[in-house]
């Protein structure tokens, strides 16, 4: 077959068997259509595919096919997340500045440490950092995955329970605002190479600068195409300016939104715009990013590794949200439910973790065992998440299940 056969084979595919899984064996309830993609990319890639009939797998991700899917994947997540920037609301958070930093700092905090901790375990147990990782970064990275919030997917799955413009539904928005900060800042980091640090000085300066003017300039711009136009302008110089000065393209892409005020682009325009891409573009990311996927050191090891990190993440997360409501004195249930809400990881934890493996800090194992994690995680939130409100207070009871009648009628039609 035509290199363009393969290649249009290959989306038929990653289109075709997601879809026709969720809608049939409508899994909305435990398994989004976001999340039923990310599987496929791993049964697609070299662990299950590439085993099984490893000739096909060859035959059909044949490098210029994958050449031509990484492209896609790219830009599908450097928009991705160039809109998980713009969500930020910065303002908000730092007038509950109190309330917002003391649980988002434990929400994160907590699974950090207990993320380093299983990260050392695997350090000791050889054969999970990459050859370009020292200690501290694989320890850093891993732990900093255990906490990640995704935060454009928590938005979607509150607007799907009713819960998005409820108190404490913005309340759950800030703490993982604050959470996406720090994921991104931990990500510099990691990445800092002291090689670069001249360039990447002077990416900070010039970025610090050109923020400045950019927002005179969408301030001054009328509302309409033409701002939409100059931020994709302003995400891609952003994004090559970062990648050329070593903290790679997804940082700058990040900054580019988190400077930028959401409230520029009109609301309805922006989550259509956001929906198309999670529809049109992202379910490539998620093909290229199972065919990263690896089980060299058998299955079973990286699937023990996975129980571990998510272990650590889900139990870090619950007793951080349950410290920060003992000493805030919230009601006592909803500690727990916070904690869960928070446990939604699928998109930017990949993303993170698919750029520490890029960087040769991971090796593709625990990449693997990182993308089984964070599946599980973002799996066990809707039905936890459902039986914690229905506890907590029955009155909101109606709303979720309005939410969930009204998944239960599309997946009808």
């Amino acid at each position: 077959m035509k290199t363009s056969e393969l290649y249009l084979l290959a989306l038929l595919l990653t289109f075709t068997v997601p879809y026709l899984i969720w809608r049939l064996g409508r899994t909305e309830s435990f398994a989004p259509l976001v999340v039923v993609q990310i599987v496929i990319g791993i049964v697609l890639g070299p662990g299950v595919l590439g085993a099984r009939l490893p000739d096909v797998y060859r035959g059909l991700f044949q490098p210029q096919v994958l050449g031509a899917l990484n492209g896609i994947a790219w830009w599908a997540v450097m928009l991705f997340v160039w809109l998980a920037g713009l969500e930020l609301n910065l303002r908000d958070t730092w007038r509950h500045r109190r309330d917002t930093g003391l649980t988002a700092g434990l929400a994160l905090g907590t699974p950090l440490l207990f993320g380093c901790i299983a990260a050392l375990g695997l350090l000791r147990a050889g054969g999970w950092a990459g050859s370009a990782a020292r200690p501290w970064q694989f320890v850093l990275g891993v732990g900093m995955a255990c906490s990640v919030t995704a935060l454009p997917i928590l938005v979607l799955f509150l607007d799907q329970l009713g819960m998005l413009r409820q108190p404490l539904g913005q309340r759950v928005l800030r703490y993982a605002s604050l959470d996406d900060v720090a994921i991104w800042g931990v990500l510099a980091i990691v990445l800092l190479d002291w090689r670069r640090i001249t360039r990447q000085v002077l990416f900070l300066a010039a970025f610090s600068i050109a923020s400045s003017g950019i927002r005179k300039l969408m301030r001054w711009l009328p509302p309409g195409t033409d701002r939409w136009y100059i931020s994709l302008i302003w995400l891609t110089g952003t994004a090559f300016a970062a990648d050329w000065a070593g903290l790679h393209f997804m940082v700058g892409a990040y900054l580019s939104g988190a400077v930028l005020d959401a409230e520029w682009f009109d609301r309805q325009r922006l989550v259509f715009f956001r929906d198309c891409v999670l529809l049109a573009l992202m379910p490539v990311f998620f093909l290229s990013t199972g065919l990263k996927t690896s089980w060299a050191l058998h299955g079973a090891g990286v699937c023990a590794a996975a129980a571990v990190l998510l272990l650590a993440s889900v139990g870090g997360k619950l007793l951080g949200t349950r410290v920060a409501a003992a000493m805030l004195g919230w009601e006592k249930r909803d500690g727990p439910l916070v904690g869960w809400l928070l446990q939604t990881k699928a998109l930017i934890m990949i993303i993170f973790a698919e750029i520490l493996l890029e960087k040769r800090i991971l090796t593709p194992e625990t990449f693997t065992a990182l993308l089984l994690m964070a599946v599980a995680s973002t799996m066990l939130t809707n039905p936890m998440v459902k039986a914690k409100l229905k506890a907590r207070a029955p009155s909101l009871a109606p709303e979720v299940m309005a939410a969930s009648a009204g998944v239960a009628l599309e997946s009808a039609r």
